[in-house]
């Protein structure tokens, strides 16, 4: 496991691009694909479509990812 980001490739409507994140960040987003049933470039795109212009795709997959464990933190308290 390395704390320095890696370069990951997704496939987003068609088109290829990739996204440096850390392992950390890069197995919660996968087991939140899992856990969604949705194919990881499926929940990649949906995230890139509601991130607007002002973050990069890697930063919008950390903030998802950083979002949905605290609600999972959040039902799991109350």
């Amino acid at each position: 496991m390395t704390a320095r980001p890696v370069k990951r490739s997704l496939t987003l409507r068609g088109h290829r691009t990739s996204v440096s994140l850390e392992d950390a960040f890069w197995r919660e987003f996968r087991a939140i694909a899992e856990a969604r049933g949705m194919a990881l470039n499926a929940l990649a795109a949906e995230i890139d479509e509601a991130r607007g212009t002002e973050a990069g795709l890697a930063s919008a997959i950390r903030v998802f990812v950083l979002d949905a464990l605290k609600d999972q933190a959040k039902s799991t308290d109350g």
